[in-house]
């Protein structure tokens, strides 16, 4: 494991410590309180530490050695822990929105200075994470999620907080469950994104942002390759991407194919961020032989489902 690898576990732990510490809080001071947005946030803690533990894991998968049996590693195990996940927190959403619809039409008391010291306290704890995972959030794609994830609960603890106030002075207790449903429907969205970001990654899709099209547009520019074909783009887990392609060279690249292929993989992580490639060069004015067909990507789709 690299140095700055080491960095990012510790700043990764001491968040899943802060957040374990707030999701703990919130769970016991919700029951205390019989606060339905407390209980609501701690399900959106609950998310928040799945994602931190899922970057925790990706760096530990990252530093386990292939096999003969699993030649990407265990990188999927990552992919389908979250797809569990999203399922998991999708029906604790569910049951939120229910129980905030059933609270909001019979309202019951909350005790308001324990519920506001909690959300206090979940509140600091974010933000003493995030500010933990700043540091390296701007230069590592896995970190910045969990970054953002933090944040996000943050947001949701100010909520709270705003709840609590609320009710505290005004004895208005319906604030409870529309906070309650508020924090459900992000939820919703936060699960329903997981799950559309595992489903897609299990179906070997291209990278959010990226694009066949992209990478091939580029590669055309690159002095010596004429075109290329078979192309393939895809995700093996969150922060591995991979590409695959033949790619037809100029005759006067033929005596530095070495170079021209260490140029183009440098370029594809610079730019794109793709860590595993496999690329063929062919020169077919070198032999004098015929052209190869050059095939769209959508025709290889069809082309390829054929039997």
């Amino acid at each position: 494991m690299s140095v700055l690898d080491q960095s990012i576990t510790k700043r990764l732990l001491f968040a899943i410590i802060l957040t374990s510490l707030t999701l703990v809080a919130e769970i016991v001071g919700g029951l205390w309180s019989n606060s339905l947005a407390l209980l609501s946030d701690a399900g959106h803690v609950f998310l928040d530490l799945f994602a931190l533990l899922l970057s925790l894991g990706a760096i530990k998968l990252a530093a386990q050695p292939v096999s003969g049996k699993h030649s990407y590693g265990w990188h999927r195990a990552e992919v389908l822990a979250a797809l569990i996940n999203g399922l998991t927190v999708l029906l604790m959403a569910v049951a939120i929105l229910y129980e905030g619809g059933k609270r909001f039409l019979a309202p019951e008391e909350v005790k308001t200075l324990p519920m506001l010291a909690i959300a206090v306290f979940g509140l600091l704890a974010n933000l003493l994470a995030a500010k933990g995972l700043h540091g390296h959030a701007r230069d590592d794609l896995n970190v910045r999620s969990a970054f953002l994830h933090v944040l996000g609960d943050a947001a949701a603890s100010v909520g709270v907080i705003a709840g609590a106030l609320l009710m505290h002075f005004t004895g208005w207790y319906q604030a409870d469950p529309i906070i309650s449903i508020a924090i459900g429907l992000l939820i919703l969205v936060g699960a329903g994104r997981v799950l559309r970001d595992a489903i897609h990654i299990l179906m070997e899709g291209a990278p959010r942002g990226l694009s066949v099209g992209q990478v091939a547009d580029y590669l055309r520019t690159i002095d010596g390759v004429i075109d290329l074909h078979h192309v393939n783009l895809w995700s093996i887990c969150s922060h591995i991407t991979a590409f695959s392609a033949h790619l037809e060279i100029t005759p006067e690249s033929e005596a530095n194919r070495a170079e021209l292929l260490h140029r183009i993989e440098h370029q594809l992580q610079e730019r794109f961020h793709i860590n595993h490639t496999t690329i063929q060069l062919v020169c077919t004015g070198c032999s004098g032989g015929p052209l190869i067909k050059a095939l769209s990507h959508g025709e290889q789709a069809h082309n390829g489902c054929r039997h």
